[in-house]
């Protein structure tokens, strides 16, 4: 009797310890929300931003590459002549402007003031020609000078005060320097000559294509001798961060998932491995259960597509690898 009587307490401890168990694992399993959804993350094309033929291609698929890192080339020959020219115009250009706002030189100045007396000079002479020949015909009522002579006194006279007040005029522009007008027109043409050499470093820039941000080569689209266009591809670009799990919750389950709630992800390739995540995006909109989600009892359910994010620095996760979420319910951080 002793004997039964210690079957009979293990067995009810062991019921007890059985029915224990089956309560808390059914607590955690109704706090739990357990999603099926597939791998997901950006992809980009990269074309190049110029027609033109490449004469190198620095990358192959399954290379990743870093953010400027240059992938490909294409031929510079014919766009670095421009450069060059567009440089040799702001280089003048910019030396007109210069020359504008110096003014004028004080040796232009003094060469314009000795313009003025030569001519005040040559002026005060041809008055005293004149003059002399107004008198002496006076005196000799028109019998010693002719009216030719006087005539052509007179319009001598007249060409050397034209010559002064010429003279007069370009010492006072001298010190006057240029116009407003004139500098406005020689800075717009440096600004437009400078404009034409940014647009053609620019061409040249181009002719190398960079990665825009980190990532892994999808696709090799071109190879060297191509020719090339921004209507083409060069590569496709895998996104390695950030990626995510596309998933779909029941509507019933909405009202425990909100955004930045964490969650552990599993795969079928690192079953012992979970990786981090957490909710980062929950759709506004309902939607039937696309095909792709192996559920039968899903299938024609109204769900919500939600997003959670993964951590995977080492890049283990693939464009649509089978995934699994866990999400608690109650919410725990």
């Amino acid at each position: 009797m002793t004997k039964a009587r210690w079957i009979l307490l293990a067995v009810v401890l062991a019921a007890a310890a059985a029915a224990s168990w089956w309560l808390a694992d059914g607590h955690e399993r109704s706090n739990a929300i357990v999603l099926y959804g597939n791998v997901d993350l950006r992809q980009a094309d990269l074309p190049f931003n110029a027609s033109e033929r490449v004469t190198e291609v620095l990358v192959q698929e399954g290379d990743h590459v870093k953010s400027g890192q240059v992938m490909a080339r294409l031929d510079p020959t014919r766009i670095q002549p421009q450069v060059a020219k567009a440089e040799a115009d702001v280089a003048a250009a910019q030396q007109v402007v210069n020359r504008m706002h110096a003014g004028s030189r004080p040796e232009e100045i003094a060469q314009a003031r000795a313009n003025v007396l030569s001519a005040q000079a040559d002026s005060a002479n041809a008055r005293r020609q004149y003059d002399r020949l107004v008198e002496l015909a006076r005196s000799s009522s028109g019998r010693a000078v002719s009216r030719q002579d006087l005539d052509s006194a007179r319009a001598t006279l007249e060409v050397a005060e034209a010559k002064l007040a010429v003279s007069r005029k370009a010492l006072d522009l001298q010190v006057a320097g240029p116009r407003k007008e004139d500098i406005g027109q020689a800075e717009a043409q440096l600004k437009a000559d400078e404009a034409q050499l940014a647009l053609l470093r620019r061409q040249l820039a181009d002719t190398e294509l960079q990665a825009p941000l980190d990532g892994v080569v999808r696709s090799r689209l071109v190879e060297p001798g191509e020719i090339v266009s921004p209507q083409k591809a060069a590569f496709t670009l895998a996104i390695t961060d950030p990626k995510w799990i596309r998933a779909y919750i029941a509507e019933p389950d909405l009202g425990s998932v909100r955004e930045g709630l964490r969650a552990s992800v599993t795969t079928d390739a690192f079953p012992a491995r979970p990786f981090e995540g957490w909710v980062g995006f929950i759709s506004p909109m309902a939607e039937f259960t696309p095909k792709t989600v192996q559920t039968e009892e899903l299938r024609s359910s109204l769900v919500y597509e939600i997003r959670v994010f993964v951590k995977d620095p080492a890049d283990q996760l693939r464009l649509g690898m089978p995934a699994t979420v866990h999400l608690d319910r109650a919410g725990k951080q």
